[in-house]
């Protein structure tokens, strides 16, 4: 059976996670007994292997992480590239955000606030210039429209027709 990670809280049911490090976590409710859990586990051993070799394949494709150095430089870029691109895109759509910042989040290449600020990835710097300016155009969708219903994605449409083949370019 798989060592694990414990992790109790008020929720009602069993889950299981595995981490970027192939760190298998059990999330279980407070008063869930141990002998539930560890069956749980064993229950659970396949799609806990299938899913501990999808992480580590993940893990070797992106390599190892980059130097403050490169952050920095990758920073340096997206501050050149992105405030003219959107001013760009801002402007053929008639959008302007309320301001554009750049960070070194891993998660998302892009988010718009509820104030209309648009924040970038340094990460998305990686990406070729279609998926870059794809995600531009994304983000600036958001100011009209703060979800991902038709009308957002038709207003991204009607500005890149070939939206969705340059978002499969994103790395």
């Amino acid at each position: 059976m798989e060592t694990y990670s414990l992790i109790r809280s008020r929720r009602r049911t069993l889950a299981l996670e595995i981490t970027k490090d192939c760190r298998l976590l059990v999330r279980a409710p407070l008063r869930c007994p141990e002998g539930t859990i560890r069956e749980f586990v064993t229950r659970n051993q396949l799609w806990i292997d299938r899913h501990m070799v999808k992480v580590r394949q993940r893990a070797a494709e992106a390599g190892p992480s980059p130097t403050a150095e490169e952050i920095d430089a990758l920073k340096a870029r997206a501050r050149a590239v992105l405030p003219e691109r959107v001013a760009r895109y801002g402007a053929m759509m008639g959008l302007c955000p309320t301001g554009v910042k750049i960070t070194a989040a891993q998660k998302r290449y892009g988010s718009c606030s509820a104030k209309n600020s648009l924040c970038f990835s340094c990460y998305l710097m990686r990406s070729p210039d279609e998926a870059i300016d794809a995600v531009v155009v994304h983000e600036l969708a958001h100011i009209r429209y703060k979800n991902h219903g038709k009308l957002f994605y038709a207003l991204i449409e009607q500005y890149m027709p070939d939206y969705k083949a340059r978002k499969k370019l994103l790395k």
